[in-house]
């Protein structure tokens, strides 16, 4: 119970909570990001260089994201827009603002711009994860009402002020927390496997946006536009577009085996509509089983390699048939293992081997001064 309600907003003085969490998390990833500066054979001081660049722009990015999408709350008084000490800013329109900043920077020192980002990806879901606890310390990020007592404890759920009272609701902000500290954790160990320019980033766009999909539409504060939650649909977009390079990488040169996997990874992500309903959901899965074996058969690859995808995805079923009536648990667990199925699918049809001069880890390349 204890834990459930923020002790203060505020750490020290004035400071508030949130943004001492995100500056941690920003200055992890740029620790991060210099250790993986020498592994990819860039210039040195290309972390500070680029965060002197992205941190704005990201900023920025995300502040203008949160206007656009809340318009109606600056329409009257424009020059709270620049009020950005008052709340009111989106991870997705800081990860874009970066981006752009990025490129930027990447065009003007002539610098790959893959390489960069491919730098910066895990850190940036390390400072993701750890920048989430500060909408614990804000009480918002938070899920639907929960009405059984049996669940209503901390870390499943926090207490949230309403009509003069505190009422249990689901703790997304710690779902999506530990979704990306795993997810840091899963790209951080497959970095040096990855040989092409640009894959880690397609890595964290995958990772992310599938735990982000799933995750948001819990979530009572999402940003809407035109009906739609509009973090969930980015999340949606960025999955295919990942899924569907790397797969394509994979399945390079074999165009037999690169049909069947590009639809099977179409396959799960279209059960993502079909949660609710366990015979479509199953009919999904089957194809998309046929069609994983297929492309394996095709790719030369051992169809037990689905299997890992394949098993979570059938413990996520059963849960939903057989999770206790009315709590929900059943259904929650199924959507979370729905969401993780994806990526390992991806990962199992992809030939891991470890990177050589690509990143430029067996020839050390010289590296410029500033």
């Amino acid at each position: 119970m204890r834990m459930a309600i923020p002790y203060s907003r505020t750490l020290i003085g004035p400071l508030q909570w949130y943004s001492a969490l995100i500056v941690t998390g920003i200055l992890a990833a740029i620790w991060l990001a210099g250790r993986e500066e020498r592994r990819l054979g860039l210039p040195r001081d290309t972390v500070i260089d680029l965060a002197l660049i992205v941190v704005p722009c990201g900023i920025i990015g995300a502040r203008l994201y949160y206007v656009a999408m809340t318009w109606d709350l600056f329409r009257s008084n424009l020059v709270s827009i620049l009020y950005i000490w008052e709340g009111g800013i989106a991870i997705y329109g800081g990860v874009i603002g970066g981006a752009l900043g990025a490129w930027v920077y990447a065009r003007r020192k002539k610098l790959p711009f893959p390489k960069l980002m491919d730098m910066v990806a895990p850190g940036l879901l390390l400072a993701q994860a750890i920048g989430r606890w500060g909408n614990y310390f804000n009480m918002e990020a938070y899920g639907p009402e929960i009405t059984n007592p049996a669940y209503q404890f901390f870390p499943l759920g926090v207490l949230i002020p309403s009509a003069g009272g505190y009422v249990w609701h689901m703790a997304t902000f710690f779902y999506e927390s530990v979704w990306n500290a795993l997810g840091f954790a899963a790209l951080w160990a497959m970095r040096r496997r990855v040989r092409e320019p640009g894959g880690v980033t397609c890595w964290y766009l995958l990772i992310y946006g599938s735990g982000r999909f799933i995750i948001e539409q819990l979530r009572e504060d999402s940003l809407y536009l035109g009906g739609l939650r509009v973090s969930q649909y980015l999340s949606l977009v960025l999955c295919l577009a990942a899924a569907g390079l790397i797969l394509g990488r994979a399945m390079r040169g074999n165009r037999r085996a690169l049909a069947p996997a590009l639809v099977c990874g179409l396959l799960w992500i279209a059960r993502w509509a079909a949660l609710k309903t366990p015979w479509l959901y199953a009919l999904f899965s089957l194809a998309a089983l046929g069609l994983g074996v297929w492309a394996c058969a095709c790719a030369g690859l051992s169809p037990a390699r689905l299997l890992a995808s394949f098993a979570l995805d059938a413990l996520g079923l059963l849960a939903a048939l057989t999770g206790p009536p009315g709590a929900g648990v059943g259904m929650y667990l199924h959507t979370l293992l729905c969401s993780l199925t994806l990526p390992v699918y991806v990962a199992a049809l992809c030939r891991w081997k470890a990177e050589s001069n690509v990143h430029g880890e067996e020839t050390a390349p010289c590296r410029s001064e500033r």
